[in-house]
Formats: structure tokens, C-alpha cells, sequence
């Protein structure tokens, strides 16, 4: 064999061995960014690989902008609760705290008061029991319960839940329907969970005003089931869009304020999700997505 086309032979090898590296090195990286996309999927951030290529520190340089968004939006998300909180056990405690000041004070040394105080005492049982009710809500908001996951048909699934609300619904002259776009699609899921985020949703269209509450389900690409709960009733003010999933916050003068926190803990405790995507004067469209 003469030298040149050992040279070549040896080349052809080089090159061949390369290439065969750059493939290997590829399809290990595709397999750390999969993994990296599931960690992300599911809040689990603890991961970090070794920072021996560039490759490998970008990832890592991804994983901490995502840290930090999240550290971010948790930190906002306490500030926003405790304000919450603070305003609601305020507005309990102040009065029964006054009104208790003024009939102590309206006592004189035997016994007898200007204020009515049976009258008091019933403004602070009143108002006691009020905070207590507030505190149940707020035990209620952090204990849902773990999910009991079955397969569900979800046309079964709704078309109870349309029935079990059609007389509050038609009391309020409107019309609730569902229309999936296939027949046979079934979730995995807790149905009494399930059904309680739908009968919300259909409880804030009424109470919104809404004359038609129309739902619809169909697959998503990936494999996913998509159901929207779209209402033509009054939308919800911008400003209020991004806070509406806040425990106990509420646009309505009477309402908890946890139907739509629970609703969003009962979707991620199915990893799944349920967001607002569209409120105006046409309609509002809640999109609940079943993995």
C-alpha cells in the first residue's frame, strides 16, 4: 500500500471516529435537555450538571434563570397572601376590638352602661364567628386532599355535572352545553375534584351574569386533554386577570375567594393546569389541560 493511501485510509478513520463522537456526544445532550424539560415540567429544579463543556453550562444557566423566576413568583405570590390575610383579619378584629373598648369604658362602678350590651356582645359574637368561618376557609384552601385517580369518561364526567346544576341554571335563564370534539375522550383523574372545578366555574358564570356557559373538550397534539369553559357573562377587570387564582382574593361582594386557588391546586396536584385565557366583552374562557 503505497504512503498516500495510507494517509487517506487514516484520514477516512479519523474523520469516521469523529463522527461518530459528535452523534454520541449529540444524543447524550438531547437526553440531558429531555431531562431537563421533565425536571422543569414538574418544579423539580434541584438538578445541576458538570460544568466541564459549554454545553453543559448553558443548561445549567437555564436552570437558574428558571430558579429564579420561580423563587420570584413564590415570593410574590406570600406577599400577595399575607396582604390578603392581614386585610381580612383586620377587618374581623378592629371592630370587636373597638366595640369591647367602648362598652368596658361605658361601664361605670355599678354595673350599669349607656350602651346596649347585649347588642354589643351579639356585634362581637357576630364577628367572632365570622373570623372563625375565615379561618375554616383558609384550612380548607391548604388541605386538599391527595387525589384518588381513576380512569373517567369525561362526556359522563360533565354531562353530570350539567345535570346536577341545570335547575340552578335555568333559574338564572341561561343554558349550559357541552361539545367535545370526540366522543371517547377519557382523563385520569379524582371525578368529585373534577367535578368541583366544573361546578365553580359554572357557579362564577351565573353569578357573572352569564346567559350561555358553553364547554368544549378536544385532544391536544400532545396527546393531552384540552377543555375550555367558556360564558358570555361580565368579564373580568384587567387589572384583576392575574390575581383571580390569589387565595381569598375575590371581585365579587360575596364569595370566599379560594373557589378558583383550589380549583388551581386540585389541576397541578393532577399535573395539569387551568388558566385564564381570554376575559372581554365577547366572552371567558377558562382552559383546563389534563396530562
Amino acid at each position: 500500500m503505497e504512503t498516500w493511501q495510507i494517509i487517506l485510509l487514516v484520514a477516512i478513520v479519523a474523520i469516521i471516529v469523529a463522527v461518530l463522537a459528535i452523534i454520541r456526544t449529540r444524543q447524550k445532550d438531547i437526553k440531558k435537555v429531555a431531562y431537563m424539560m421533565d425536571a422543569l415540567e414538574d418544579g423539580e429544579l434541584n438538578f445541576r450538571f458538570q460544568d466541564k463543556n459549554r454545553f453543559n453550562r448553558t443548561l445549567n444557566r437555564i436552570r437558574t434563570i428558571f430558579e429564579k423566576q420561580r423563587q420570584q413568583h413564590e415570593q410574590d405570590s406570600w406577599t400577595k397572601l399575607i396582604r390578603v390575610l392581614t386585610h381580612e383579619i383586620m377587618n374581623t378584629v378592629s371592630p370587636i376590638a373597638s366595640l369591647s373598648d367602648a362598652l368596658a369604658k361605658s361601664v361605670d362602678e355599678n354595673g350599669h352602661s349607656e350602651l346596649d350590651v347585649k347588642a354589643g356582645l351579639e356585634t362581637i359574637s357576630d364577628s367572632s364567628k365570622n373570623l372563625i368561618d375565615f379561618v375554616k376557609t383558609y384550612r380548607e384552601l391548604s388541605g386538599v386532599a391527595k387525589p384518588v385517580r381513576k380512569a373517567l369518561v369525561l362526556n359522563d364526567l360533565i354531562n353530570s355535572v350539567i345535570a346536577l346544576n341545570s335547575e340552578y341554571t335555568a333559574s338564572c335563564g341561561a343554558v349550559c352545553s357541552y361539545r367535545p370534539e370526540d366522543d371517547d375522550l377519557m382523563v385520569f383523574a379524582d371525578e368529585g375534584q373534577i367535578s368541583q372545578i366544573f361546578i365553580n366555574l359554572i357557579k362564577n358564570a351565573l353569578q357573572a351574569g352569564a346567559k350561555h356557559i358553553d364547554i368544549t373538550a378536544k385532544m391536544g397534539k400532545d396527546d393531552e386533554v384540552i377543555v375550555d369553559v367558556a360564558n358570555d357573562g361580565e368579564p373580568i377587570p384587567a387589572s384583576s386577570q392575574e390575581q383571580i387564582f390569589i387565595p381569598f382574593y375575590t371581585t365579587k361582594k360575596e364569595g370566599s375567594g379560594i373557589g378558583l386557588s383550589i380549583s388551581r391546586q386540585i389541576m397541578r396536584n393532577h399535573n395539569g393546569s387551568i388558566e385564564l385565557t381570554q376575559s372581554d366583552a365577547s366572552r371567558t374562557v377558562f382552559e383546563l389541560i389534563f396530562r
